[in-house]
């Protein structure tokens, strides 16, 4: 059996280009060809980075791929990842897997007939910040988790992004576009959510573009941007998670998980890298070492600044899996689990009533420094 995967990337936006240049990092990662609705876009990253540019619809049809990497927007992930299994290809899609639970279920569905296999994004929880807080709780450096809070709070996309549209449109907003790294920090930290109850609201019912050749436009928002929910694990824990793009300023802390015998601090978990500290009945904070785990390490420098980024390691977790077979940790079960928890906090924040999460899914196995290294080059 070959120890690569020929892979295509359907998408050529700008998210794309961390594909690009991450995926060679990783072992059995093989990038042949991508598409785009935009031709040029596809010639033009064909060209930077030495394959093919085909259209989307050869490359369903072609030979040498085994596998495809869904970035197109949100909305058009169900279609075009159900495409991609219609064409007996695995398929890697970002996040979300899709917009509704109704979606992501059919594509399990037919995955499991074709016998293929189906990954999504987000894989920061891989990163070494995220792992070694994992393994302080599996150590029960913090005692038993009984609780917790999460925060991302911003003013939102129109700022910086030049065609925001979608991100305020129904089924969108700060809890489908941020969300998932967050749910999937703590599935990976606590285990599965049980059921979910919220408050949702939305500020201003326009936006103005400030970027771009759109400039000064304005824009309607069609879903909640405040939504503040609580989450119950089976393990009875309970997690706030506040998100919201109407917010100026704040000094919350991203996520902090508290135990029988302490806290533990966690940074932005979308990035692969961070401090992560805790304190023990003493109040004192310490830092956790993070030295000899290979995705804690500055790999990326942006404005002057280093940062860790090993985004596509959950790509190569699922490629080793098709290769040599057993489980990977961005799984379909997980992502579904994810769309599930959102779906249901929309809902409860239009009820006013908790809901029960229908979709569980194991808690990944955690990925040690020698794993990791594994998935290197």
């Amino acid at each position: 059996m070959t120890d690569r995967i020929g892979i295509g990337i359907i998408g050529c936006g700008t998210i794309s280009k961390t594909y690009f240049e991450l995926a060679p990092k990783f072992a059995g990662l093989d990038i042949r060809a991508c598409a785009d609705l935009s031709r040029e876009a596809a010639e033009i990253k064909a060209d930077d980075y030495g394959i093919r540019a085909l259209t989307v619809h050869d490359l369903l049809l072609a030979d040498d791929i085994d596998l495809i990497v869904n970035l197109t927007v949100p909305d058009a992930h169900y279609l075009v990842s159900h495409e991609i299994l219609v064409h007996d290809k695995h398929v890697y899609s970002e996040k979300p897997l899709a917009l509704t639970i109704k979606d992501g279920k059919a594509l399990g569905d037919l995955a499991k007939k074709k016998r293929l296999k189906v990954g999504c994004a987000p894989d920061t929880f891989l990163g070494g910040a995220q792992q070694i807080a994992r393994k302080a709780l599996d150590d029960g450096l913090i005692g038993d988790v009984i609780g917790g809070t999460c925060h991302v709070l911003s003013h939102g996309k129109e700022s910086w992004h030049p065609n925001p549209d979608f991100f305020y449109k129904s089924g969108s907003g700060p809890l489908v576009d941020l969300g998932p790294y967050y749910i999937a920090a703590l599935v990976n930290l606590i285990g599965p959510v049980k059921r979910v109850g919220a408050l949702s609201s939305s500020a201003f019912n326009m936006r103005t573009i400030e970027t771009g050749p759109r400039s000064g436009e304005r824009i309607r928002v069609e879903t909640p941007t405040t939504v503040h929910s609580l989450l119950e694990f089976e393990n009875e824990a309970s997690v706030t998670l506040s998100v919201s793009w109407d917010v100026w300023a704040h000094r919350h802390p991203p996520i902090e998980i508290y135990g029988t015998k302490g806290s533990l601090f966690l940074p932005d978990p979308n990035r692969f890298g961070g401090e992560v500290e805790w304190a023990g009945p003493d109040g004192q904070i310490r830092r956790l070492d993070q030295t000899g785990h290979p995705f804690a390490v500055a790999n990326v420098q942006q404005n002057r600044t280093e940062y860790a980024n090993y985004r596509s390691a959950g790509l190569a977790d699922m490629v080793q899996s098709i290769l040599h077979g057993g489980d990977f940790r961005c799984s379909l079960d997980r992502a579904l689990h994810a769309v599930d928890v959102m779906a249901s906090i929309l809902k409860s924040g239009e009820t006013g009533a908790f809901v029960d999460i229908e979709h569980s899914a194991k808690r990944p196995d955690p990925l040690s420094a020698a794993a990791a290294n594994q998935l290197l080059q």
